[in-house]
């Protein structure tokens, strides 16, 4: 049989193809470097600058739950030793693969002892921004680290 004629088949022709094409792919154009913030660069769902940053920055509670895939982290209740009447719970949801602000989530909650039984309590907008910043700052530095 000719090799025309092994070209004349499907799967040939196909792999023919793609041959053809992987080497059109290899010419002289240079690659671009790559993005250590972009998805890529990490092997779980999320952006694992912020994974990291985050679980560092709520490491002062118990860990309840920790998703690397779904990009959830949530905290046992905490109460600080110097102020046992109160007790705070946070939510850090990391909602995207590339490090960039929008792509954090932190929610908390906070209750005080009263009469013996824990009450919600509010929780000062300042706490969560705050907390937000210490994660977001973390995950930039370690990025930097990464690529220095």
């Amino acid at each position: 049989m000719s090799a025309l004629a092994n070209l004349r088949r499907p799967a040939t022709l196909a792999m023919a193809i793609a041959a053809a094409a992987s080497l059109a792919a290899c010419g002289g154009r240079e690659r671009p470097e790559a993005d250590l913030a972009a998805s890529q660069v990490t092997t779980i769902g999320v952006n694992s600058y912020l994974w990291r940053a985050a679980l560092e920055a709520v490491s002062f509670a118990p860990l309840l739950q920790a998703d690397s895939n779904g990009g959830v982290i949530v905290t046992d209740w905490y109460a600080n030793p110097s102020n046992p009447n109160e007790r705070v719970k946070v939510t850090v949801t990391i909602l995207d693969q590339d490090l960039r602000a929008d792509a954090l989530r932190v929610a908390a909650s906070r209750q005080v002892a009263q009469n013996g039984a824990w009450v919600d309590a509010p929780v000062q907008a300042a706490t969560v921004q705050k907390l937000e910043d210490i994660i977001l700052t973390k995950a930039r530095e370690l990025r930097r680290q990464a690529v220095s």
